[in-house]
């Protein structure tokens, strides 16, 4: 993953923006297609997963913020 500088509020709008596209298509479509099978252990492995994406793009942020 790629280091960028976020300096303004127009930075981390785009970078969440970007973020967010990248997990939809990388955890959702996984999910979408077990809803669409009816599949209820897929949804919920799906779920946990888009969920663990989430919550990591968000510590991505945070640990980013904290000086270290």
């Amino acid at each position: 993953m790629e280091t960028i500088e976020i300096t303004t509020r127009s930075d981390f709008a785009l970078w969440a923006i970007e973020r967010a596209q990248e997990i939809v298509r990388a955890e959702g479509s996984a999910l979408a297609l077990a809803a669409r099978d009816m599949d209820e252990a897929g949804i919920k492995e799906c779920g946990t997963a888009l969920g663990k994406a989430i919550a990591d793009a968000m510590l991505e942020v945070f640990d980013g913020l904290v000086p270290g």
